[in-house]
């Protein structure tokens, strides 16, 4: 018998190492180590050159320092390239060249813009809500101008807003919502993992396929590397749910897959929508503990303003498609007549990084620079640009309540690292910072005067505001900003206060770490 397990072991052994070489992730990787011998062997080639390759380096660097300084680019991603340029001139030329060319990133761009033209008929502000924004005068209007001139993004009424404090509050209430279904279901999540949350949510979609419900379901690529097999969606398919998974993962050096699908958004018969940081998998419910409690929020949409997520989803779902989006079939006309003015407007935005504008970031900074009692807002990471950390500085600085809430156990420490090298430059400004001690904030979350809110996927990092797509609901003078704001005070009594003691008493060589990586940043 024992001799038996002992074969068995070994047997398990041997199958799961076969698995793991021969797995996607091992063939990704092995390709990419192999890219990169490449072009060592290519700068190995060139050695017997030595002399004549790095002259023309040097001449070379020296105009693209010139090209820089110029470009139409924040000042930290110009600091990025610099260091490289001067002081590895060769490597730094090729690396610029490379990023400068990639053509995955020029075909975005392309396909985004036919996707938009498909799509601008349909995302149009109302008429009648332009009027019925007229007494907000530059309150609302100038943002709400911005948002549609700069992004395509409209303006609505008629719209209820429910606020989710935690992440098994919305998962509660999106059962209830699935099970409503009569028309589509469309889901679109950045992490997707094998759980009690995804079998529960499986359960009801295969439920509603055989009802005649159509089901589209939409993930990011790096799922297939690091929380589902890559032969998922074929799974998902034979439950008859029509599946997309967003830019696989490939074994190529490229910038393109630096572009992900981060936005975490659910719409059912175009009537009820979901957004928020809550993705699918049992940590963001409290079902498995990874970093302590996790904190998350979400909101839910019901009425005109779920049109604009029907539109984005589609948008995304037939990027790269030759097959034209139907918008038309799932679009639910908007109410004309101002119901209520107690709904106040929303305006359900986007942001991606093949528009050139830094749209989740200026709403950001619209809503810390109107506030004039108090902004608060709720983080999980703290990897911003001088321009927004100015905008909080002077807000602090101006006797504005400016407060941030951010984990106390991150998940990822080399930001967490790079977020406290901001401490002392907003504490002394007059900034408060919280920490949140139970465990791992993963909110994002704004709330300024009672008026201004938004609940989104858009982080405080670099990666979110200008790498990855995003997506957020901007809520103007609707009740469920009381909402946000109850919340926001009841997570502060489960918070510590950072002040400069705690921030010195942070290990030197961490101190030190966040500080040099921050000049990086921007690539994080």
């Amino acid at each position: 018998m024992e001799k038996q397990v002992k074969t068995f072991v070994k047997t398990k052994g041997r199958s799961l190492l076969f698995r793991i070489i021969f797995s996607r992730t091992m063939i990704t990787l092995l390709l990419m180590i192999l890219q990169i011998w490449s072009v060592v062997a290519f700068f190995l080639w060139l050695e017997p050159y030595g002399t004549q390759v790095y002259i023309a380096s040097v001449l070379l660097s020296a105009l693209l320092i010139i090209y820089v300084t110029n470009a139409n680019i924040k000042t930290e991603f110009k600091l990025v390239w610099m260091l490289p340029l001067c002081a590895f001139p060769l490597f730094g030329v090729v690396l610029y060249i490379f990023i400068l060319v990639n053509p995955g990133s020029i075909g975005l761009r392309k396909a985004m813009k036919n996707i938009w033209a498909g799509s601008e008929q349909y995302m149009v502000t109302d008429d009648k809500v332009i009027k019925a924004m007229e007494p907000e005068e530059e309150g609302l209007k100038d943002i709400a101008h911005y948002l549609q001139k700069q992004g395509g993004y409209p303006t609505y009424t008629n719209t209820k807003a429910t606020y989710y404090p935690l992440g098994e509050d919305k998962w509660e209430d999106m059962l209830c919502e699935l099970k409503k279904a009569e028309k589509f279901i469309f889901l679109e999540y950045f992490i997707v993992s094998e759980g009690i949350m995804l079998t529960s949510v499986l359960e009801i979609l295969e439920q509603k396929v055989k009802e005649g419900v159509e089901v589209r379901f939409m993930y990011d690529g790096t799922n297939t590397v690091l929380h589902l097999s890559p032969t998922y969606a074929k799974k998902l398919r034979k439950m008859g749910i029509d599946v997309r998974v967003y830019a696989p993962i490939r074994p190529l050096l490229s910038t393109h897959q630096n572009y992900r699908d981060h936005r975490k958004i659910l719409v059912i018969d175009g009537k009820v929508a979901f957004t928020g940081g809550i993705n699918i998998a049992d940590e963001y419910i409290n079902k498995k503990e990874l970093y302590g409690h996790w904190k998350d929020v979400a909101v839910k949409l019901t009425g005109d303003a779920v049109k604009s997520f029907t539109v984005m989803f589609l948008q995304l779902w037939h990027l790269g498609n030759v097959k034209k989006a139907d918008y038309r079939k799932y679009l639910i006309d908007s109410t004309t007549e101002l119901q209520s003015k107690e709904c106040g407007f929303i305006i359900p935005y986007g942001d991606d990084p093949a528009n050139g504008e830094d749209l989740a970031e200026n709403v950001y900074i619209d809503i810390i620079n109107k506030a004039e009692k108090y902004v608060h807002i709720m983080t999980p990471y703290l990897v911003i640009d001088n321009g927004m950390l100015s905008t909080l500085t002077f807000a602090a600085k101006k006797g504005i309540d400016v407060s941030i809430i951010l984990p106390h156990i991150p998940d990822k420490k080399i930001p967490w690292y790079i977020a406290r090298t901001y401490y002392p430059v907003l504490l002394k400004a007059g900034v408060k910072i919280y920490e949140y001690t139970p465990g791992f904030v993963h909110a994002k979350m704004f709330v300024s005067d009672d008026i201004r809110g938004v609940v989104g996927t858009i982080n405080l990092d670099y990666r979110s505001l200008y790498h990855h797509f995003e997506c957020g609901a901007f809520i103007f003078k609707n009740p469920v900003n009381y909402d946000l704001e109850a919340d926001f005070k009841e997570t502060l009594q489960k918070c510590h206060r950072i002040t400069m003691e705690d921030y010195k008493k942070i290990p030197a060589f961490k101190r030190f770490l966040g500080q040099a990586l921050r000049l990086y940043g921007p690539l994080l």
